[in-house]
């Protein structure tokens, strides 16, 4: 009894060893199959991160380039600006705005891209820094900014805080003046330049120049490194109005509309239009020809593009034609 049933145990025994060797390597087979899918998904995921790396790179680099390249054809259009002006200088000494470097650059096809540009008679504005003459010139630009601040509707007063910004004491002007004690109590503080004005944008840390302010007053104003004078042939209505008490805004247009396409040959010229008759108006700062000039210049190559504001000097020299100030951007 006994012996049969161990001899009987003994199949069922054998039977059971060899179902858990196929289990066993059943398992094996499963372990092997995981480990080869999650080292091909990891072989593919590092592939596709490489390959999106590799074309974020690329597309990088070309934008870079693209840019670059932009920034390049926007300076070129300095050499074309500096060519028309020292052109128009070698056919004449009056500058209006019936000249062909007054009319836009249409956008010119170039490889990748195209590039256009706009130049402007900076003297046709009201030069900031002239506030900063001695004697009688200040006190005579002080007057005509005065004006022009009445004419765009501003408060005359704000004139005495621009002078102090710009003149070379710290003594600030009654009663409206603004020296280093009205901007040291400022969050943050800061002093006055007492220099004179690099960018009329600084017109915004100057006592009461807000942002609807100074964007009432910015097409009209501009920095330049001297004193000037105003070319009456390129002078908007509201600088024209600034010349002196008693010229309506219908005065300003109407010699706007009688200087026609070649502006007046002379400042004795202009001094004798109907608008102007009974007027005290003085020649001193005023002149029909111009020295500085803006370029406002845009290349577009591939996605990218390139803006460049240049301020040109033109010389009493032939020829000569300086950059004096540049500022870029880019988009």
């Amino acid at each position: 009894m006994i012996t049969l049933r161990r001899s009987g145990q003994l199949p069922l025994l054998g039977l059971g060893m060899g179902a858990i060797r196929k289990n066993g390597k059943r398992r094996e087979v499963g372990v092997a199959l995981v480990s080869a899918l999650l080292v091909v998904s990891l072989a593919t995921i590092a592939a596709v991160a490489m390959a999106s790396r590799q074309h974020l790179d690329i597309r990088r680099t070309s934008n870079l380039l693209d840019r670059d390249q932009a920034m390049l054809y926007a300076v070129g259009a300095e050499g074309w600006a500096a060519h028309l002006l020292v052109r128009d200088r070698e056919d004449g000494e009056v500058d209006h705005l019936g000249e062909e470097w007054a009319y836009p650059l249409a956008p010119v096809a170039v490889e990748g891209g195209d590039v256009g540009g706009q130049i402007e008679d900076l003297q046709g504005r009201f030069n900031l820094n002239s506030l900063a003459a001695s004697e009688e010139a200040g006190k005579a630009a002080l007057a005509r900014f005065r004006r022009l601040l009445e004419a765009l509707e501003l408060d005359p007063v704000l004139a005495e805080a621009v002078a102090d910004w710009i003149d070379a004491d710290i003594e600030a002007r009654l009663p409206d003046g603004a020296e280093d004690d009205e901007y040291l109590g400022l969050k943050p503080a800061y002093r006055t330049a007492n220099a004179l004005m690099v960018s009329p944008s600084e017109l915004r840390l100057v006592k009461g120049f807000g942002p609807e302010v100074y964007a009432a007053i910015a097409p009209y104003v501009t920095a330049l490194p001297e004193a000037t004078t105003i070319n009456v042939n390129t002078a908007s209505a509201r600088v024209i109005m600034s010349l002196a008490d008693g010229i309506a805004e219908t005065d300003a247009e109407s010699i706007i509309g009688d200087r026609g396409e070649d502006g007046f040959p002379s400042v004795a010229e202009f001094l004798k239009h109907d608008a102007l008759a009974g007027l005290k108006i003085t020649p001193e700062g005023l002149a029909v020809s111009s020295s500085y000039f803006a370029l406002r210049s845009e290349a577009h190559i591939g996605r990218s593009r390139a803006q460049l504001y240049s301020v040109l000097k033109r010389g009493a020299a032939a020829g000569e034609t300086e950059v004096v100030m540049r500022s870029r951007g880019w988009e």
